[in-house]
Order: C-alpha cells, then sequence, then structure tokens
C-alpha cells in the first residue's frame, strides 16, 4: 500500500470527496482517510437534510439521480403565518450523493481508505507531513486536509480551529410517509423546502418540512445552545422531546409514519471562522466551519471550500518548487473568505437577532415579507444594512437594544 500522496484528505463529506474530485481530475495522488466502513457508508454519517439549488449542481456536475425531489418555492413559517417565495431547489438522498462523489473521485485515481480513524497529525520540524490513524498506521502527504466536521482532530491539534461549545448547533430529522402537504390553513407544500421559526419547536432554531415527493418529507429542527434557546426553552424537553411536541400538535402530521431506518442526527458550529490553515494544512467543510449561519445552508458551501483548497493545493503542488507554507496556501483563505462565505459575520448577526424575536414577531416577519420587493429581500439575505433596516420596526428598538447589550458585553459587537 502506497503511503505517500500529493495530498492526505481526512473525512469522505461533500467537502473531502469534492476536493478529492478536484484533485484526481487534475492528475495528483491523493488519498481519503474515512472512519465508516465502505459497506455501510454513509450510514453514520447521513445528516444532512440534503437541500440544496440547482446551481450547485450544474456548478459541480452532480447527476439527477441523487436527488429525491426538485422544488420549485421557499416557504417560511411563523406560528400562525407564512410567506412563500419561488425559488428552484433540489432535495437530495444524501447517502446516495456522497457515494456519488466516493466513486466519481476514484474514476479520476482518488484512493479511498475506509475503516480508517484519523486520530493525530505526524509532526517533524514544527509541520505537519503525515496522518496517523487506526492507532498505529501513517500516510505521508505534501499537503494535509481535515474535512472531519466539528470533530476536527487534526486543526484542533493544529491549533488551527477553536469550536466553542456555545456555538454548537444540534440538529434531529426523519424521513415521513403520509403526511397532509396541502393542508388547509398552512401554505401548499408540494414541491417546496419550508423552514419554520416557533420558539414552541425550536427555542433559538428553527425546524422544517422538505417535501420528497406525494405525501413524504423530511423533517426536523435544529437550534444553538445559546442565550436565545435559553430564553425559550424547556427545562425539561431534549431536542427530540421538542419533534415529538410537533408531530403531536402539528395536524399535518395526523396520519404520518416514520419512514424505517431514515432518521439523521447531527451538528455543527454556528460561529465566525478563525484561522483556516497553517504549513502543509487546510481545513475545509464543517471542520472550519463554513454553514450558512442564517439558513444553514452547507452543502453548496462545503462543496465551495473543497474547491476552493483543491485550487490552492494546485498551485503549490504544479510547480514542483513551491513549497505549501502558510503563506504560499494563503489564497486558499483569500478565496474562501470572497466566494464560500462573504459577508459571514454580517450574516452571524443577521441569525442572531433573528432567534431573538419573539414568536409573535415572526407572524408579522411574514407580512414585512411579502410587502418587501425581490430586490430588496436579496439584499437583506446578503447582509445589507439599509435592506435589512427596511425590516424593522419602532416596536423592535428593545429587541436591538437587548442585542446589542449581549453583543457589547460579549466584546463581539460589530
Amino acid at each position: 500500500m502506497n503511503n505517500r500522496y500529493d495530498v492526505v484528505i481526512a473525512g469522505a463529506g461533500p467537502a473531502g470527496g469534492q476536493c478529492a474530485r478536484d484533485l484526481a481530475a487534475r492528475g495528483y495522488d491523493v488519498v481519503v482517510l474515512e472512519t465508516e466502513s465502505e459497506d455501510e457508508f454513509p450510514r453514520q454519517s447521513n445528516k444532512s437534510t440534503a437541500g440544496t439549488f440547482p446551481s450547485m449542481m450544474s456548478s459541480f456536475g452532480i447527476p439527477d439521480d441523487v436527488v429525491m425531489q426538485y422544488t420549485d418555492s421557499v416557504v417560511l413559517e411563523s406560528p400562525t403565518n407564512h410567506y412563500v417565495r419561488e425559488q428552484p431547489g433540489a432535495v437530495l438522498e444524501f447517502a446516495d450523493f456522497k457515494r456519488f462523489l466516493v466513486e466519481d473521485s476514484r474514476a479520476d485515481g482518488a484512493e479511498y481508505r475506509f475503516d480508517a480513524r484519523v486520530t493525530a497529525p505526524i509532526m517533524e520540524n514544527g509541520e505537519i507531513i503525515g496522518v496517523r490513524y487506526n492507532g498505529d498506521e501513517e500516510v505521508y502527504g505534501e499537503i494535509i486536509i481535515d474535512a472531519t466536521g466539528p470533530a476536527a482532530p487534526l486543526a484542533k491539534k493544529l491549533g488551527v480551529v477553536d469550536l466553542k461549545r456555545e456555538n454548537h448547533a444540534i440538529g434531529i430529522e426523519y424521513e415521513f410517509e403520509g403526511i397532509d402537504i396541502d393542508r388547509p390553513g398552512f401554505a401548499d407544500l408540494h414541491d417546496a423546502m419550508m423552514l419554520r421559526l416557533d420558539h414552541e419547536i425550536a427555542p433559538g432554531g428553527y425546524s422544517w418540512i422538505f417535501h420528497t415527493g406525494e405525501d413524504t418529507a423530511k423533517v426536523g429542527l435544529c437550534y444553538i445552545q445559546n442565550g436565545s434557546h435559553e430564553q425559550y426553552a424547556r427545562d425539561d424537553f431534549s431536542i427530540d422531546d421538542y419533534l415529538t411536541h410537533w408531530l403531536d400538535t402539528d395536524p399535518r402530521f395526523r396520519d404520518a409514519e416514520r419512514l424505517e431506518g431514515k432518521q439523521h442526527r447531527g451538528s455543527a458550529h454556528i460561529q465566525p471562522p478563525g484561522k483556516l490553515h497553517t504549513d502543509r494544512f487546510m481545513a475545509i467543510g464543517d471542520t472550519v466551519p463554513t454553514v450558512d449561519p442564517l439558513w444553514g445552508e452547507g452543502i453548496n458551501k462545503c462543496m465551495q471550500s473543497g474547491r476552493m483548497a483543491a485550487a490552492a493545493a494546485d498551485t503549490c503542488l504544479k510547480h514542483g518548487d513551491l513549497e505549501p507554507t502558510a503563506e504560499n496556501l494563503e489564497v486558499y483563505d483569500t478565496l474562501w473568505r470572497r466566494d464560500v462565505a462573504p459577508n459571514h459575520r454580517k450574516r452571524l448577526l443577521m441569525t442572531q437577532l433573528l432567534y431573538l424575536a419573539p414568536n409573535e414577531r415572526y407572524d408579522q416577519l411574514m407580512a414585512d415579507l411579502r410587502r418587501l420587493d425581490d430586490d430588496t429581500l436579496t439584499k437583506a439575505n446578503r447582509g445589507n444594512i439599509p435592506a435589512i433596516a427596511k425590516l424593522l420596526e419602532p416596536r423592535d428598538i428593545p429587541m436591538l437594544a437587548t442585542f446589542a447589550k449581549e453583543r457589547l458585553s460579549l466584546g463581539s459587537f460589530l
């Protein structure tokens, strides 16, 4: 077995798989280390709602056969109101999608080692030169990439990421059949991805119904266990209890039944990125973290980060005399902040403000969204301050004051 490669990638998720695809297509020797066994992959890491957009599908050449359902709209719900925006999307079968990335990169020569749990970096003269896995097995590379998500066994030990517990978001999702997709009194969810803002269901977060065809859908919720969650949460409720509560009280689920084996749990960190790389090393995907803080979209962001890391590696590897030092890999940091997550800090602040609002403000927000034009909403979604201001009202002043006080106390008000 070869022990020396141009690039060693830890983790075969969307970021690691796409990075391997791009590097193998360029002719580099790349190996991907994946904790799960190949026979069951990705049973343990099948954790995403897998909602994405056609732009991701076309940008990365993703085939239609990994799509469960193409959607036509995005629906936002509050406890008693809703807003519909025409927006094409796609709900993927996440397991099929991940297996596609593996097989497609393999076709170009990428090697995968399953049952390979990465434990530590191999260091020499203060630089990472390889990876130790499964206790005592080793593999070496010119460049090492951590795509393991929040576990981050390499990035943490190299001091590249510092994932804060208070920024840890958790999520749970089941797939159902027998859902009343067009229930009177609710928005029609046929061919739609719906996100619901309701502290009774997801305190300090949101819940969702993603239509997957006929009377089936992915149903779940997530939240960050931060101040907003503590303000609205029930002391005796776990995340499973909140999902059960929603299923028991929403009439759309009255005749719904869970599909066996279609249960997913996941986590990510919602916080500003710190370092992204060092000598001979880059962190990608949710290791960074990369997920969009406002609406939780992660697949496209992870794929983009994998592509940017591959481009940065290529700039060094195609020149035999250019060492992959932190300085020479700086292009990854530049591309990440420009193309993967522009306005990340503004969007994070928007997220914190959004989840601080009470339920009755969510009801009004739906009406506010309907009265504004698409251009203003697009700008607000991108973090444009004047556009965001158009969504605010005089009664929001106390909430804004509370928000500003919290930010100043944490030393992070921008």
